[in-house]
């Protein structure tokens, strides 16, 4: 069984086109620079498992990311039935 890499790369934003919304997300979130860095050793090794350190720091950002999110929800959601 022959492990076969992926042939990714970033792709260059052309300024007629709109932003993709995964990108938009990303970028909010504040991980947008280990989602490059996951991205540009992909297109470096073509093979995810040399890019585990990346993909994990990936990872962890996302986590706090949406870890930050559900406690600002549960804030505004205590609020507004404190206003109520």
């Amino acid at each position: 069984m022959s492990a076969q890499g992926h042939a990714w790369s970033r792709q260059v934003k052309k300024e007629d086109e709109e932003e993709d919304p995964l990108d938009q997300l990303i970028s909010r979130s504040g991980c947008a620079a280990s989602h490059y860095a996951v991205q540009e050793c992909m297109a470096q090794h073509q093979d995810w498992r040399q890019c585990q350190p990346q993909v994990q720091a990936f990872r962890d950002c996302m986590s706090a990311q949406q870890a930050r999110r559900r406690e600002e929800l549960q804030r505004l959601k205590e609020q507004s039935s404190a206003h109520r």
